[in-house]
């Protein structure tokens, strides 16, 4: 793969402004062809690999472009045609649902049962905005079907692809669509909806902990817990009173004091936000006892410590999923009452 990488990288011209879209396209559908022949031989595995290659190469095609450009849209697309084979031919196999909410932008998702004959716990992988539900096929699956998960992602990209985007992350309600999620998920018979959990993909905003604040429903997340909206809060301030910066108590963050389940928050040690602040924020929210919230920080030397735990993904998702299938209770039948 780095090889492929690197020799799509050499065939880029900083002549053309086309030649970035031009050459990540061209390998793309290099890997769907390649899966499609595998999958016409039989070989499975080596067919959804090259699905979800392509799926990769897809998404860094669009890096330079906004949702509105067609190029954007239509890899989009691409990314969902891989995606369906790559459900498919999964086992269980996956689903393409959609997903009610605002009255003409239902939302999209895929969703995939684990191997549990009862109602099983499930994660929604909550895409944060203008990050596709595709990527999360290689980064969450494997991670959540093993510990015994179903997972339903989803992104705020619709059914359509995506060319409203900017229309709809400009909206004050954001959060209203992961409990549209939620409302699915508790009528489905597969589903144990006292053990459902939320993962935000990124934590680059609020938008998912404002829905797991204001909705009593969620048995653990792993999100910002509001983070974000404390430290825009406390920047904007700042600003404000120059010369005699406020001393803005803990508690200012409607978000942070709604959270009641367990939450789970990840950063990185060469992350946007710095840690020492992050872990004063958590201190004094964990002050409260009623409060199960844990901090987890990722140093430079053991990697996952770039924002959204981008240089090694694997390694944060690792803890993450651990601690979901703890929370959620994993091989153990419901009990009757919700403790948080």
């Amino acid at each position: 793969m780095i090889a492929e990488c690197m020799s799509t990288i050499g065939s880029i011209s900083e002549a053309s402004d086309d030649s970035w879209y031009d050459a990540w396209t061209a390998t793309a559908k290099i890997n769907r062809v390649r899966g499609n022949l595998a999958i016409r031989d039989g070989n499975i595995a080596t067919a959804q690999s090259n699905w979800l290659r392509a799926i990769n190469y897809h998404r860094t095609a669009t890096q330079p472009l906004l949702p509105e450009d067609e190029r954007w849209q239509a890899s989009v697309r691409s990314m969902r045609a891989c995606a369906s084979d790559f459900l498919r031919h999964h086992s269980p196999v996956g689903e393409i649902v959609s997903i009610p909410w605002i009255c003409d932008y239902p939302l999209q998702g895929y969703f995939l049962r684990s191997n549990s004959p009862h109602r099983a716990p499930t994660v929604i992988c909550m895409g944060e905005p203008g990050r596709a539900k595709e990527d999360g096929l290689s980064r969450f699956v494997r991670q959540g079907v093993e510990r015994g998960l179903s997972l339903l992602l989803v992104d705020l990209l619709g059914d359509t692809a995506g060319f409203r985007l900017g229309e709809i992350i400009a909206r004050p309600d954001l959060e209203t669509a992961v409990s549209s999620v939620m409302d699915y998920l508790s009528e489905r018979d597969d589903v144990d909806e006292q053990r459902i959990g939320v993962l935000s993909d990124a934590c680059s905003s609020s938008f998912v902990a404002r829905a797991v604040a204001s909705d009593g429903r969620f048995a653990a997340a792993a999100c910002d817990g509001g983070i974000w909206d404390i430290h825009e809060t406390q920047f904007l301030a700042a600003r404000r009173f120059a010369n005699q910066p406020p001393s803005l108590p803990l508690e200012v963050s409607r978000i942070a004091r709604g959270i009641r389940c367990p939450l789970l928050i990840t950063l990185g040690e060469l992350g946007w936000l710095k840690v020492n602040r992050v872990a004063e924020i958590v201190h004094g929210l964990s002050a409260d006892a009623r409060r199960d919230i844990t901090l987890r920080y990722f140093t430079a030397s053991e990697t996952a410590a770039w924002q959204g735990h981008a240089d090694n993904p694997t390694l944060a998702n690792e803890y993450i999923f651990d601690w979901l299938a703890s929370k959620l209770r994993v091989g153990k039948r419901a009990s009757k009452s919700r403790k948080c």
